[in-house]
């Protein structure tokens, strides 16, 4: 598939995709890797900053949420993350189709040690 015009310049940025690989070992829960499997251009737009706080339980949680497009692709899923640099992003969101099988838009958020989810 070619990419329409212009929109070659707005892939600009070079994403890792990486899977989760779970830890079978009996105590091994929750404690899995990641592993690479492939790579891609895309434009990575950050969401402003007011919508990037919210409140769960009265605690207030800063996320950095973005939107991720590429090329138009069936082999990422919600369980894989985006790798940019030293910047991890889950992915939240998505895939939603962007004209007909022309691209795809995932919605992301910064990646919380909070836990794995492999």
């Amino acid at each position: 598939m070619s990419v329409g015009k212009g929109r070659a310049s707005r892939y600009n940025r070079r994403l890792a995709i990486e899977k989760p690989v779970p830890n079978t070992a009996l105590t091994g829960a929750g404690s899995g890797t990641w592993t690479a499997v492939g790579g891609v251009w895309a434009e990575v737009q950050d969401v402003l900053p007011s919508r990037g706080e919210r409140f769960d339980g009265g605690i207030n949680l800063a996320t950095r949420p973005a939107r991720v497009r590429m090329n138009y692709r069936t082999d990422i899923t919600t369980a894989m993350r985006f790798v940019m640099g030293s910047r991890i992003m889950q992915i939240i969101s998505g895939p939603a189709e962007i004209g007909f099988k022309e691209e795809i838009e995932f919605m992301v958020e910064d990646f919380s040690l909070a836990g794995n989810g492999a």
